[in-house]
Formats: structure tokens, C-alpha cells, sequence
């Protein structure tokens, strides 16, 4: 009886493996798919700019050049939120800005910036541009109106918005 388990089972291990070594055979003389080059040689990288989507688009149309961002800080519909940031401009009226987190920043050219009502959720800091090139910087407390650009300049002159930064330090 032992002599008749010991040949059945050498049986099936030898069946076991020949099988195992078919499978593998097969497999490596199977046709491969050939292998084509993505790129020439460098791997594509997404690689962020910070560039302000449709820009080109939003200035066509609302006047206001927009340039470079975190995405922290967002052009939006006035009439969506009483949360929002307002850019009161003499050229362009009412402008509004979503905060979406603790920190942002845009850099873009509003003219004519007169006033600015900083939103419900955060302090705001602005830089705004004289004809001269003098930058002008103020803090606008959260809810608060605040007087800027020619509404703060002796001679009134205009003042672009270069730069709108939520939770920076300006030192």
C-alpha cells in the first residue's frame, strides 16, 4: 500500500509540474505588444504655473487682468455670497473675490480702485499701484470698508490693484 501512494503521488507532482512548466512556456513565446515611446526621452511633468484660469477670457470681457494665483483666492459673482471680498473700482464697478482657505494670494490689475470691503471670514491685504510706480499697501479688516488707492492718494490719482493676499506675513 505504501509503494501504491508513494507512485500515485510521484505521479501527480510530476503532472503538477510538467503542467506548470507548459503555462510558463506558453506564456513567454506569446506574442508581446510592442512598447512605444510616450515622450523623446524626458517624462511629461505637470508642472503648475499658477497662471489664472481663462484669463485671457475674463479680461475680454470684465476688464480685469488676472494673473497669478494659489486658487485661494477667486473671481465670483457678487450676488452669490454676502461672505465675499468687494474691489470697488471708478472704470469697472463692483468686483467680487471668494477666500476659499486660511491663506491666499492673486496678483492681477484692477483700475481705478477706490474702496475695498474685506470678507466676512478673513483680513485681507491689497497692493495697489500709483501712475508712478509707488506701491500703496493696506490691511483691510474682515466685514470692513476701507478707502484705498486714489481715495487715500493727496493728489487722486488712479491706482491699480496689483495684488489681493489673505493670511501673509507682510514683513
Amino acid at each position: 500500500m505504501k509503494l501504491t501512494r508513494r507512485i500515485i503521488v510521484t505521479g501527480l507532482t510530476v503532472a503538477a509540474c510538467a503542467t506548470a512548466v507548459g503555462i510558463a512556456t506558453a506564456h513567454a513565446s506569446a506574442p508581446q505588444a510592442p512598447t512605444v515611446a510616450v515622450s523623446d526621452g524626458q517624462p511629461d511633468l505637470g508642472i503648475e504655473d499658477f497662471g489664472y484660469p481663462n484669463a485671457d477670457k475674463i479680461k475680454e470681457e470684465k476688464g480685469i487682468t488676472l494673473k497669478r494665483g494659489d486658487g485661494h483666492i477667486m473671481l465670483a459673482d457678487c450676488g452669490s455670497s454676502t461672505a465675499l471680498m468687494e474691489v470697488w473700482s471708478r472704470k469697472l464697478g463692483k468686483t467680487c473675490f471668494r477666500v476659499t482657505g486660511p491663506s491666499g494670494y492673486l496678483t492681477l490689475e484692477v483700475p481705478a480702485v477706490y474702496a475695498v470691503k474685506g470678507g466676512s471670514e478673513h483680513a485681507t491685504n491689497v497692493t495697489l499701484e500709483a501712475p508712478d510706480g509707488r506701491k500703496q499697501e493696506v490691511e483691510v479688516a474682515n466685514k470692513e470698508w476701507k478707502g484705498v488707492g486714489e481715495s487715500l492718494d493727496p493728489q487722486a490719482r488712479e491706482h491699480i490693484l496689483v495684488e489681493i493676499s489673505v493670511g501673509r506675513d507682510r514683513s
